[in-house]
């Protein structure tokens, strides 16, 4: 019997072997100090998908739940929200004001009802990731640092854009406007930022 493997079987497990490698060392396992952009023109397009999707982060229907401080903000003016409402250690509340005691998983019908989506909370107290104020060099030195974006990877980061709480800013129900961006454009645009080198926009960018 002749035992010797032929040579196209050794191609075909050396292209499995590779693609195994491959899988096992995707994008999805990149760290921030990973991602790098390669080439003048990727830096560029970088920085300019980060200055897009800055101004949905800047829209009222993201930085009402990254406030500078801990109460949770309102409306198209950014308001302080009502009741004595706090952020709370967890994120989602202080004592007998949970989130999701009036913010349930859906909107509730009717103008300036209180808004709903799935997991509705605040930043955490130790990891408050503050939009409000931040200029792009900022938020996006805060995005890109685990100590300060929830412990979060690249990976990580994009998928939270895509979950039910974000894509709720795009329904976000009667009386409340929408992001600058659609969705679509807006998870793209964040997905190229990271994608292309996650390149911090210079100080003084706009």
């Amino acid at each position: 019997m002749n035992s010797r493997i032929p040579i196209s079987s050794f191609c075909i497990i050396a292209v499995v072997t590779a693609a195994a490698l491959s899988f096992t060392n995707n994008d999805d396992n990149r760290s921030w100090a990973q991602i790098k952009a390669t080439s003048a023109s990727d830096r560029i397009a970088s920085e300019n998908a980060f200055l897009q999707v800055y101004k949905v982060f800047m829209s009222p229907r993201c930085m009402n739940c990254h406030p500078a401080g801990d109460v949770p903000l309102n409306g198209d003016d950014n308001h302080l929200h009502p009741q004595g409402v706090k952020r709370g250690e967890d994120g989602k509340g202080l004592y007998a004001l949970k989130c999701a005691n009036c913010h349930q998983t859906q909107n509730t019908p009717g103008l300036n009802m209180p808004p709903g989506a799935e997991d509705w909370h605040l930043p955490a107290a130790n990891m408050k990731l503050v939009f409000q104020g931040k200029s792009p060099h900022e938020l996006a030195m805060q995005m890109k640092d685990p100590k300060t974006n929830g412990g979060k990877s690249p990976h990580d980061l994009i998928e939270h854009m895509k979950t039910g709480l974000v894509k709720w800013g795009w329904k976000p129900g009667e009386g409340r406007t929408t992001p600058p961006l659609s969705y679509t454009e807006f998870y793209n645009k964040f997905k190229e930022w990271i994608d292309k080198g996650a390149v911090v926009p210079p100080a003084g960018a706009k």
